[in-house]
């Protein structure tokens, strides 16, 4: 199921949600530190079900179905989801400074986008603890009571465990121009996004330990691009000139459409334009990035459906963070002589 209302926001009250900063906590489920959750902002949050149970439905429809076809992937939500999607529609009733602009329920987890219109007495976390605890409640009417006994007696035995939804939640703070619109897009293709990933398992499973030339990745996508016979590294000067650039693309391109990989951290924007150009053409690309996976982790955007053609190896040398860190340097170089040994191997 998939809700989405609208809104509107000042260009000025936009502005001052930029204005926060600070590091995050090393958690999916952190909380920004230096961000006042009573003042007017804008946030998607997300919760999953306990122990990833598929407890609000189930999706159907075809991946590669679109409007208006009845098989546009949705999410055909159980007589539970269609409780909890009801009292999360509800929450502007008690609490009215609280808009939701878009919910999105999935099998085992939800997300919703949540606008604070005006500053509350009591911070969001408070507001969406009273949902959990209203959730709880449609939980233990609508499921079989002896399902419910097991839940609670899990919940009981460790303060880690929730009821329903897992503890605690997941937010982001919208802070950008074109964020808002990605949000919707996400949610809406949330559904389309999970048969994709059904259907090709092996494309968007975080691989651990994946090795190469003597150097160890986490990876994501098509690993058999690795043994491709012919690689191609893609690594340009930041000086480098229009023309040089023009001729570099083509170079690459041409060899691309001959069944070479292009390989590249596409760190500077020469690297950039050649990665996009090649991506855009559909050919097979291997990218290196500074930021590792999560275990739940999935490519985002077109690189999904990218990844579901073959033509995409997301490739991360080091471990996940959740904060947003610039790359240095020393990281550059070394992922430049990562995808040099990548294409020599």
């Amino acid at each position: 199921m998939y809700l989405c209302g609208t809104i509107a926001m000042d260009r000025a009250k936009f502005e001052s949600q930029k204005a926060f900063a600070g590091e995050k906590k090393a958690s999916m489920q952190r909380r920004c530190v230096d961000n006042d959750y009573t003042a007017r902002r804008m946030y998607m949050v997300t919760m999953v079900t306990e122990g990833r149970k598929p407890l609000f439905g189930q999706v159907v429809g075809r991946s590669d179905a679109v409007e208006p076809s009845p098989e546009v992937p949705r999410v055909a939500l159980s007589p539970l989801g269609e409780a909890i999607a009801q009292i999360w529609q509800t929450i502007g009733s008690y609490h009215s400074e609280v808009k939701v602009v878009a919910l999105q329920m999935m099998p085992d987890h939800l997300h919703a986008i949540l606008f604070v219109k005006e500053r509350m007495e009591k911070p969001l976390g408070k507001v969406l603890l009273g949902v959990k605890q209203a959730c709880n409640q449609a939980f233990r009417k609508v499921m079989p009571v002896e399902f419910v006994a097991v839940a609670q007696q899990h919940a009981q035995q460790s303060r880690e465990n929730g009821l329903l939804f897992a503890k605690g939640f997941n937010d982001q703070i919208l802070l950008r121009d074109g964020q808002l619109e990605r949000w919707l897009n996400y949610l809406k293709d949330n559904p389309r996004r999970l048969l994709l990933k059904r259907e090709n398992p092996d494309l968007f499973r975080v691989q651990r330990g994946l090795t190469f030339a003597g150097l160890s990745f986490s990876a994501i996508g098509n690993r058999f691009l690795l043994e491709r016979p012919l690689k191609i590294q893609v690594q340009c000067s930041r000086s480098i000139s229009e023309e040089v650039l023009k001729m570099k693309t083509n170079e690459c391109l041409r060899a691309a459409r001959q069944g070479a990989v292009l390989v590249s951290p596409a760190i500077s924007n020469g690297e950039k334009t050649i990665m996009r150009a090649a991506f855009e053409e559909g050919l097979p690309l291997i990218y290196l990035q500074e930021n590792g996976f999560t275990d739940l982790a999935k490519p985002g955007g077109m690189r999904m459906d990218a990844c579901a053609r073959g033509q995409l190896l997301i490739l991360a040398p080091w471990e996940h963070h959740n904060e947003k860190i610039a790359i240095k340097r020393g990281q550059c170089l070394q992922l430049n002589e990562m995808a040099r040994a990548i294409c020599e191997g």
